[in-house]
């Protein structure tokens, strides 16, 4: 009876540490993250009694990040055993197979979720689940292309809440804004994975132009962002709180980021400066929140 006991304890231990290793494969924060963007877009564009379609849009949008973060790790087993050994397939936890198919339920389920909450919301997840596989298996090796498809998708999420509620062009600022945000933080990432991509054969902007074209282009991304962010509170459609919140808590962080990152472009650096834009993505989507006036 004791030895029963043990075995199933054994077990349940084995299968709570599949379950940990397939949960890091989606990649949490990010859903959250994703999932909170659907929510600001919705509330700035009127949520109302469209709540129960806003859920449903955000649990969708999660779904396909947590799907779209696992294609990717699929695509990156070979990059990812030189620079993050840890990560759910390189370390062996999870299996490349049983990571596509999981990641490929996930996506197929964030579509159907989507189609529940509207037909127009069915179109959109559509065609970012696509895109996962493009960026993925092809885009994403090529200079700009794979990163301009992972901002656009980011933007996305924005104007999928405003779709839920029926008002897309209230949330086309803050999709532009997020464009731009996660346009610069995807070169930097690139930056950061200049020597392993270049051992696979992958051609992004640092490893076919130089690293040091890849943080021109990035300074010159959020050297755009910082302008563009005075825009919505100069043409008074934000207001005084969006205001103080991106000049204490966004716009300080953009420019230490392109300070640090040309005084120090090792991998270990561009790595911490990718984690704190992610940390400074909660401050973002809280200034625009904060767009309304209490």
């Amino acid at each position: 009876m004791q030895l029963s006991f043990f075995l199933y304890l054994r077990r349940s231990h084995i299968t709570l540490r599949s379950l940990s290793a397939y949960l890091a494969l989606l990649r949490p924060v990010n859903c959250v993250i994703v999932s909170g963007s659907v929510f600001v877009g919705a509330f700035i564009a009127g949520l109302s009694e469209n709540l129960l379609t806003v859920l449903a849009a955000g649990l969708s949008a999660a779904l396909i990040a947590g799907g779209a973060n696992g294609i990717n790790d699929f695509c990156d087993a070979a990059i990812d055993r030189v620079n993050k050994p840890w990560r759910p397939i390189p370390s062996g936890r999870v299996g490349k197979r049983e990571a596509f198919v999981w990641s490929t339920c996930l996506l197929v389920l964030g579509v159907a979720v989507g189609g529940i909450a509207g037909n127009l919301l069915l179109f959109v997840a559509l065609g970012a689940a696509i895109s996962v596989f493009l960026y993925s298996f092809w885009l994403k090796r090529t200079p700009f292309w794979g990163n301009l498809t992972v901002s656009l998708l980011c933007g996305l999420a924005f104007l999928y809440g405003g779709i839920g509620v029926g008002n897309p062009k209230a949330s086309l600022i803050p999709a532009w804004l997020a464009f731009l945000f996660h346009l610069g933080r995807e070169i930097i990432k690139d930056a950061q994975d200049c020597q392993a991509d270049a051992s696979v054969g992958a051609s992004t902007i640092p490893v076919r132009f130089g690293l040091r074209t890849a943080l021109r282009t990035t300074t010159a991304v959020y050297t755009m962002l910082v302008a563009t962010l005075f825009l919505p509170y100069l043409f008074d459609i934000y207001h005084r709180l969006y205001l103080l919140t991106i000049c204490v808590g966004v716009v300080p962080v953009l420019c230490y980021v392109i300070w640090s990152m040309w005084r120090d472009y090792s991998s270990q650096n561009l790595s911490r400066l990718s984690t704190l834009l992610k940390l400074d993505m909660v401050v973002g989507l809280l200034a625009i929140l904060l767009e309304s006036e209490f």
